[in-house]
């Protein structure tokens, strides 16, 4: 695999060389994004754990879009390796609880910045706990950078914070970031009006307004993050992970799942 050289940039008109090849991030609608992945799609089929094979399939998909000059952010959730509410559940303390869940994000961060450099994708990881060993600390600025330099940023532990899911992480990166938009990577094809999988005459929605995801009920995320994208017109794009190339196919507008703002 050929290497990437940044022959220019100015925020988010860069430029690469890729293989002899020119291209541009104006071929996409969105320029700069945010990735938000849940720790069970890591598990794939094995329903626990990191699946090498699914980890492999992501950074081929993202490998493509970050060679075409799109900055991206990745925000990763630990549910395939431990779930704080679950933990609560079987009365564990909830803060402890939530810290483990923490510490299993950055796993899966590690696991996702081996692969995507293996793919010949630049990347850091940073912490929102502080891991000087394995990780970076998370600075807005230092982030921003990064990504300027076509680097994946992997955000791992969340906020920092009990009591915060890793979707609320991810809307609030998505705003210090000021990304164009949030990817919400699922394994459904986009926002439905009752569970597709229980109901097979659910509708599924083209676009939808945040308030209206709030007002309904729907879980797309939670309360929090949902409230803070919509007062800060962050737009949200729900859609199926599972289907290769889709990635790519939403940055570049494309009718690929669900549209939230």
């Amino acid at each position: 695999m050929g290497n990437a050289v940044c022959l220019s940039y100015g925020g988010r008109g860069l430029l690469h060389e890729w293989e002899g090849k020119a291209f541009m991030a104006d071929d996409y609608k969105y320029k700069r994004v945010l990735l938000k992945l849940s720790g069970e799609a890591l598990a794939g089929d094995l329903g626990y754990g990191i699946d090498p094979k699914v980890v492999d399939d992501l950074a081929e998909q993202i490998a493509d879009i970050v060679h075409d000059g799109v900055q991206l952010a990745v925000v990763v959730g630990g549910g395939n390796i431990f779930r704080g509410l679950a933990g609560s559940a079987e009365g564990m303390d909830r803060a402890q609880a939530d810290y483990i869940g923490m510490l299993a994000t950055v796993m899966n961060a590690l696991a996702l910045q081996d692969s995507f450099e293996r793919h010949g994708v630049f990347s850091r990881v940073q912490s929102a706990i502080n891991m000087q060993e394995v990780s970076e600390p998370y600075i807005r600025r230092r982030a921003i950078r990064h990504l300027e330099k076509g680097r994946v940023v992997i955000l791992a532990a969340g906020t920092g914070n009990p009591y915060f899911t890793t979707d609320t992480t991810a809307a609030l990166r998505a705003c210090e970031l000021d990304v164009d938009c949030l990817m919400k990577a699922t394994k459904v094809d986009g926002v439905y009006d009752a569970d597709p999988m229980a109901n097979p005459d659910a509708h599924r929605f083209d676009r939808i307004s945040y308030m209206d995801v709030l007002n309904r009920g729907l879980h797309v995320m939670d309360a929090t993050a949902t409230s803070l994208c919509m007062d800060n017109n962050v737009p949200m794009i729900v859609f199926d992970l599972t289907v290769p190339g889709n990635i790519s196919r939403a940055l570049k507008g494309e009718a690929i799942g669900t549209t939230v703002e």
